[in-house]
């Protein structure tokens, strides 16, 4: 027999403890308020209840609004502490201990910033030497909204320790203790980064309706997920020129030994297709790879494998069904002899959704290595490219992806903390708009100014310009890299900011550079020039001028310190280029002269144009400041790149 529970107790069970006196979760033990500025503290009690608020002798008194919230303002304390800070109102009261007075810091951005101390260089000996109680660290978790959230879901405020500091952001926690080991003032960082994020997904819609290039692409932004999805659903289609009735029967000429794959996403087989610009796409979906096989191999017994997918899946040679169900583990399939041709090979998979784990989503897991076909004598690899294509036909859905709406990020992740007193922030993204670099010039700058003025404050804001990655192209190729970099430079014109230049700490193989001590260090340079009044060269050398006499170039330079240096075991200069009216680039003889470099090469005789480090992977620049700056790329040309026609949409 099933007890009825009487609504009218449920009611006021729940109303009471949804009015319960309580303070927002930013507000909890070990918490680190910003010194030297009014405090703000609110949370929330029982519509129009009376709040009061204490810590560190002062007494403040608010009432709650019609929704229950509330919010007090502290006058301004030097640092210090403990202390305790206490609501209280007639519904009850709620309190937070061990609150210190001290710098506080918000670290954001993408996966170089979420990047944690445990998976950095030399974890071992920094976990020796991360036993600092007056730093502390937040992280909020990943979330999304379609409109601004009032708290977070979850949170809470950790000491620095052996135990604890794997999992802090590296780039903040580095350049915290830097800090602290020279002010001895509490640090306290607010972590709210995602991997993989773009610019626009940080900046409010207030922000970007205020830009009359962002404003088209959310005046009708989705109010439920569900139309999200739909809006995403129609841009992956005309992504993929995928019409938008297409039915099962048109799927099904994906198996015609004829079909051409023309259209399909190019990306390796190996890893999630969230990650492969399918917008956190969730289903069933087709791989296929052409592969050229000796005549040897269609006449002998192979084996085919194919990495790891445990949904039921069909593999297809030649638009024969080979082999279909569910396999643990790496999928290797017995071919009989005379299956394959000789030449050119057709292979299709048609694969969902990873069972375990159930958040991988559809694609592939394991590694390049577990994809090759092979007989006794012989084994050729599967890796490399292949073509995805979803299944639109069949039921399927999106993930929350942090990409799939603009402003959905902020709702969730930045909204609820403001309007935290804080010092500055703390920005490490870019890779992910590096194909719209263009447009960073804008919207970049739009997320410093949304943000101060949704906190209501000029906070500083220093942020990393982007590594080396990729290829060390040349400038006749074009750089998406180099001319993101330049958005990021363009972006000091704004005030209190600053830039910590790392193309020498980066990895062109590797998106994730480990080395985040030097990071963390070249930021807390800025904030210690900056906001803390040290007499340090804070700054890379930075690109001043450039006047032309006959076949030379002469740069000068601002920020060098005490001179300019070249790190190579001979002397020489390099990482500079130079081109004509032509505007064909070559690559240069560069001399140090003072806090100048002088430019020339015998192909150019008569230079318009100077480029520095001006490459996705700019790993043979070398122009440094004597106290170890890397100088910043540069060019002095404002010809088109080749990102200037790409938009976010």
């Amino acid at each position: 027999m099933k007890t009825r529970f009487p609504l009218f107790l449920f009611l006021l069970i729940s109303g009471a403890a949804f009015g319960q006196v309580r303070m927002a979760r930013l507000f909890t033990d070990h918490v680190v308020l910003q010194r030297q500025k009014p405090i703000p503290v609110w949370g929330w009690a029982k519509p129009r209840e009376a709040v009061t608020v204490t810590m560190a002798g002062q007494k403040q008194q608010a009432k709650a609004d019609d929704s229950g919230k509330w919010l007090v303002r502290f006058a301004p304390l030097e640092a210090g502490g403990p202390h305790t800070l206490a609501a209280t109102a007639k519904s009850g009261s709620a309190t937070a201990g061990d609150v210190l007075i001290g710098e506080v810091w918000l670290c954001s951005g993408q996966s170089n910033m979420e990047w944690t101390v445990k998976q950095s260089d030399n974890f071992a000996k920094e976990k020796k030497n991360a036993n600092f109680p007056q730093i502390r660290h937040l992280r909020v978790d990943h979330e999304l909204a379609l409109t601004p959230q009032q708290e977070l879901k979850a949170g809470a405020w950790q000491l620095a320790s052996a135990e604890t500091v794997g999992d802090f952001t590296a780039v903040g926690f580095f350049f915290a203790r830097e800090l602290y080991q020279k002010l001895n003032i509490p640090i306290g960082l607010v972590h709210s980064s995602w991997g993989g994020s773009q610019v626009e997904g940080w900046i409010s819609k207030e922000g970007m309706m205020s830009n009359d290039e962002l404003r088209p692409t959310i005046q009708n932004l989705p109010t439920n997920w569900s139309a999200a999805d739909s809006i995403i659903d129609l841009k992956l289609r005309k992504n993929l020129q995928v019409p938008t009735n297409l039915t099962a029967a048109d799927e099904a000429k994906y198996l015609d030994p004829s079909y051409t794959f023309a259209g399909w996403r190019k990306s390796d087989a190996i890893g999630q297709w969230e990650w492969k610009d399918m917008r956190g796409f969730m289903g069933q979906g087709y791989m296929a790879k052409i592969v050229t096989l000796p005549e040897e191999m269609a006449t002998e017994q192979t084996t085919l494998a194919l990495a790891e997918n445990d949904s039921p899946t069909r593999v297809y040679i030649n638009g024969k069904l080979v082999s279909e169900g569910t396999v643990q583990g790496v999928r290797k399939l017995t071919i009989p002899a005379g299956t394959w041709k000789a030449g050119e090979n057709k292979i299709v998979v048609k694969l969902g959704n990873m069972a375990n784990p159930n958040w991988y989503g559809v694609g592939l897991k394991g590694s390049a290595a577990d994809l090759y076909v092979e007989d006794p004598l012989q084994r050729i690899s599967l890796g490399g490219e292949w073509r995805l294509m979803p299944s639109f036909a069949e039921k399927h859905e999106y993930k929350r992806f942090m990409n799939n709406v603009a402003i959905s990020i902020y709702n969730a992740m930045i909204a609820p903390l403001e309007p935290m007193a804080m010092r500055g922030v703390l920005w490490y993204q870019g890779e992910t708009n590096a194909g719209r670099s263009y447009q960073y010039r804008q919207s970049f700058p739009l997320l410093i100014t949304d943000w101060r003025k949704k906190f209501g404050q000029d906070m500083s804001f220093y942020f990393v310009q982007l590594t080396e990655y990729g290829a060390n192209n040349s400038s006749n190729q074009g750089s998406g890299w180099a001319e993101l970099r330049e958005a990021q430079t363009m972006t000091l014109s704004l005030p209190k900011t600053g830039m910590a230049v790392i193309t020498d700490v980066g990895n062109p193989k590797d998106i994730h550079p480990t080395n985040k001590q030097d990071v963390g260090h070249r930021l807390a340079l800025n904030a210690l020039k900056l906001d803390y009044g040290q007499n340090i060269n804070y700054s890379s050398p930075m690109y001043e001028g450039v006047t032309f006499d006959g076949n030379k170039a002469t740069v000068t330079f601002k920020h060098v310190g005490n001179g300019l240096m070249a790190k190579d075991k001979y002397g020489y200069v390099r990482g500079f280029e130079i081109a004509g009216e032509d505007k064909v680039f070559h690559y240069a003889t560069a001399a140090i002269q003072g806090n100048t470099v002088i430019i020339s090469s015998p192909k150019v005789p008569k230079p318009v144009s100077v480029r520095y480090a001006w490459s996705d992977s700019p790993d043979d620049a070398n122009l440094f400041s004597s106290d170890g700056l890397p100088a910043n790329s540069f060019r002095t040309d404002t010809w088109p790149g080749v990102t200037a026609n790409a938009r976010f949409d």
